[in-house]
Formats: C-alpha cells, sequence, structure tokens
C-alpha cells in the first residue's frame, strides 16, 4: 500500500497540477467526463528452443491516454511523450472529438488510496537475467527427462512491472503498481512417426516467490505428460452424448460461451442474448457464477480497473437466476446500472471497455469421481485450446485438448480432433452435476477483445453437461 500511494505522493509520472489542468482542458468543448490514465512499464521476456536461448528482451514503455465522453460519444487519444504541450494538445484532441452542452470547468482531484491484492515478497524486475533463464533451463530438462519420445521443448517466461495513475472528473486521483509473471512449457512427443503436443504453464500477479511453491520442474513434467498421453489416442466419437468438463481451465469454456454476453456493452447494444433478462433464470440452479477481482494474487485481480474503480466481485448469475453484469463507467452511466470495476484496456493507447477478470463457476455438493461414474459413455474434456463464439446467440465451438472416452463410469482411452459445439446458455440449463473442486486455471489466460489483449483468470469445478454435440472422426 505504501508503494502504491508514493506514486502520487513523488508526482512521480505527472504532477497534479498538470493533471489538473489535462482534465480542465479535456472538458473546454463541453464534455461530461474527462479521464487521464498515465501508465509506465517495464517487461522481460526470454524464450528458450531447442535447448538453447533464442531471444530475451527487456522493454521499457510510457504513455499517457486521454478520454473525454459526451452522452454516447468518446474521444480518446492519447501520447508516449509526457512534455505538457505535447499532453494539452492530446487533451484538446479528445475534446474536440467528444464536444459537448456544458461550459468550462476547473477540475480538482484528490489522492485516494487502492486496495491490495497482490502482494509481492521478491520484485521480478530486481532478478537477474540469468536466474531466469536459469528456470527456462530446469524446465528444459525436466521435459527432456520426462520422456524419450518428447522430441522438442519450448520454454517461454514473461514478467511485467507497471505503474498506472488514473484521474477524472469526478476527482479521482489513484495510483496502481501492477506486477505479472507467466511461464509457459510446450513439448512436442514423436513415436512411430505419429506427434502430438502439450502445453501447460503458470503465474499470476506474484513474485519470484511463486517458483518456491510451484517448480519449473513441475510445469514441464506436465506439459510433457499431455504431449505423451495423446500418443495413444483414438479418434473422438461424433454424436450426442454426456460431456465432464475437467474443473480450472475448463472454465474457459464459460468465460468465452456466457461471461462475454454478460459485458454491459453488449447489453448496451442488444447484441447480447442476455439483453432484458435479469431477474430471469437463465441457467441450472446449480449454476451459479461470479466475477471476482480480489482473489489474492491471480492474474486477472485488480486492485483498481484502468478507471480507477476498486475491484469487487460480483455476483452474476445466482443458482441459475440472472443478477446482474459487468460494467465500465461508460456503459454503467447510459444504462444506470451499478459499476462494477471491469473498465479494463490494454495499455494507455486503448479506452476502457468492460471485461471480466477472474470468472468463474461456483462450487456445488458432487465429489468428482461420482460425477465420472454418473456416465455409462461419454467424453471427459480435460484440457481446451481456444474456441469461437457467437455474443448474439451464444452459440460456440471449442476444441479439446486433451479429453478421454467415458466407458461404464470410468476415464478411458484419449481421443483426438473433438470438439464441443453447443449454445451458452442452453448448456448452462444442462449442467445437472457441479463438483467440490472448484479450481482456478494456473495463471496463463489472456482475453482478447475488439483488438485489445488483457490478463484474466478462469475457473470451474468438475461439472456434468447432460448432453452435448460432440464433433468427432471416430
Amino acid at each position: 500500500m505504501e508503494k502504491i500511494s508514493s506514486l502520487l505522493r513523488e508526482e512521480a509520472l505527472l504532477p497534479k497540477d498538470d493533471i489538473e489542468k489535462l482534465l480542465s482542458t479535456a472538458l473546454s468543448m463541453g464534455g461530461d467526463f474527462a479521464e487521464v490514465y498515465i501508465q509506465r512499464s517495464q517487461s522481460t521476456s526470454i524464450s528458450l528452443e531447442e535447448r538453447k536461448v533464442r531471444s530475451a528482451e527487456a522493454r521499457i514503455a510510457q504513455g499517457v491516454g486521454i478520454r473525454v465522453i459526451s452522452g454516447e460519444k468518446t474521444g480518446y487519444a492519447y501520447s508516449d511523450n509526457l512534455e505538457m504541450e505535447v499532453l494539452l494538445d492530446v487533451a484538446r484532441v479528445a475534446a474536440r472529438i467528444a464536444e459537448g452542452p456544458h461550459e468550462k470547468r476547473h477540475i480538482s482531484v484528490t489522492a485516494q488510496l487502492a486496495p491490495d491484492y497482490y502482494k509481492v515478497a521478491v520484485d521480478p524486475a530486481e532478478s537477474p537475467v540469468r536466474e531466469k533463464t536459469g528456470l527456462l533451463k530446469r524446465a528444459n530438462k525436466a521435459a527432456y527427462s520426462y520422456d524419450p519420445r518428447i522430441k522438442q521443448v519450448d520454454v517461454h517466461y514473461a514478467d511485467d512491472e507497471r505503474d498506472v495513475i488514473i484521474a477524472n472528473s469526478d476527482g479521482l486521483w489513484v495510483a496502481d503498481h501492477q506486477t505479472m509473471l507467466r511461464i509457459m512449457v510446450r513439448c512436442l512427443a514423436t513415436h512411430k512417426g505419429v506427434s502430438r503436443s502439450g502445453s501447460y504453464g503458470g503465474g499470476g500477479r506474484i513474485g519470484m516467490e511463486y517458483f518456491s511453491r510451484v517448480s519449473p520442474e513441475e510445469i514441464a513434467r506436465e506439459a510433457a505428460r499431455v504431449a505423451v498421453v495423446q500418443l495413444d489416442s483414438v479418434p473422438a466419437p461424433a454424436g450426442m452424448m454426456p460431456v465432464v468438463i475437467k474443473g480450472g481451465w475448463g472454465g474457459v469454456l464459460l468465460h468465452e460461451a456466457v461471461g462475454h454476453g454478460l459485458e454491459a456493452d453488449f447489453i448496451r447494444k442488444g447484441s447480447s442474448i442476455f439483453t432484458g433478462r435479469v431477474g430471469e433464470k437463465v441457467a441450472s440452479e446449480l449454476c451459479t457464477l461470479v466475477d471476482d477481482a480480489t482473489i489474492p494474487n491471480a492474474r486477472g485481480t485488480a486492485n483498481i480497473d484502468d478507471e480507477g474503480t476498486p475491484g469487487m466481485r460480483k455476483l452474476l448469475i445466482d443458482k441459475g437466476v440472472l443478477k446482474g453484469f459487468m460494467t465500465d463507467r461508460l456503459n454503467s452511466r447510459l444504462l444506470n446500472i451499478p459499476l462494477t470495476g471491469n473498465g479494463r484496456r490494454q495499455s494507455y493507447r486503448d479506452y476502457p471497455i468492460p471485461r471480466m477478470t477472474c470468472f468463474f463457476l461456483e462450487k456445488g455438493e458432487s465429489e468428482p469421481d461420482e460425477i465420472v461414474r454418473s456416465v455409462n459413455r461419454g467424453i471427459y474434456a480435460a484440457n481446451f485450446s481456444g474456441g469461437q463464439v457467437d455474443i448474439t446467440n451464444g452459440n460456440f465451438t471449442f476444441s479439446i485438448t486433451e479429453g478421454y472416452l467415458i466407458e461404464n463410469g470410468r476415464i478411458g482411452q484419449p481421443i483426438r480432433g473433438a470438439t464441443l459445439i453447443g449454445n451458452g446458455p442452453d448448456i448452462l440449463t444442462k449442467i445437472v452435476m457441479v463438483g467440490n473442486d472448484l479450481a482456478l486455471d494456473p495463471g496463463i489466460g489472456t482475453c482478447g477483445k475488439d483488438g485489445q489483449s488483457v490478463p484474466t483468470t478462469v475457473g470451474m469445478p468438475t461439472v456434468k453437461v447432460s448432453e452435448m454435440t460432440v464433433g468427432g472422426t471416430g
């Protein structure tokens, strides 16, 4: 907390007087609302391929984005030059785009403290590159040692330190120091002319102490395991059948097929299937869906969102009943619904839009083994790659990267080439068992929307969907 407040006290990025002048200038053409977003970041990225470090990169970036809102109009401009005359021009550009009926007014801001949901013990920026490279080499060695059929290993490490200051014409002036770390391992297994791949990773808003909890060897062995298992896979069956989805990363299916439809910009535009349905039953009573930005050190967690609103826990669907949506400032104002702290942006070059933080299905009461035993013939989906979703109707297609047959209540042979085809809201009504084993993904999620990518967390317990369309070749 002390480090966060010092960004304001020392006025390290931009003095308070200058910020107030920029806000006043941004409203000089009569806009309703103005905002200044200031960012300074430094990042490290290291890649190891074919047993050698192939690239190592360090970057420093800084810039300011200025937004003006007038009704439904948004003016946005930015600069990586922090000279005041340049920034005043940026403010004037944003002001002209979003002219409004109001008179000029002087803006003053008051410092506020942000919550602190991601304490860091060992700052990655203070750790030498050779230490980070050593982690990659350890993962590489462990993956090759897992099985002689592992023929190729790629390891990627990245960290990012970001200071942000956000001020607006409502008087807000707040700062945050954000740390992010991630490691990913991808393995290729080959045997008798057949090649299969597997990947695994981890991280979060955490420092180098992460590797005292989860070793690079553990991550590498899991990636290798997935690749090797797939060597014995058989073509996936096709047709309608029960599907059991493993907890954790399996939540990406709900993130895409349901979560985006609960973001307020899609609601305001009427393009979401959930538009106008608050208070209605939209899912099985076993389903409670939450977006929670307060989970300690999770990848999607936010002390404040990218508009300065404190991170919070939002109950979106409660026992099957739709309760509300995820909002940013613009859509909260236009829809006259509560502000939820979901305004997010990729960088100072981008304006904020409603986005998920840590989106997951709450745990139920069933034992995971009990859920599997309840299926006579079906699919166990352990891992997914990306999918395609139509927000307007919820239709989706997802590829299963690690899946298994379920026969007579037991997980059996691995399958390949399987896809899940369905409709998000429809699937919510067909969830008939929910496990007591809620898990979040290990810290690898990135969500794309409108050309912007932001870190997210997904999660769920083991669930059983009574029937889904499985696309396969078997």
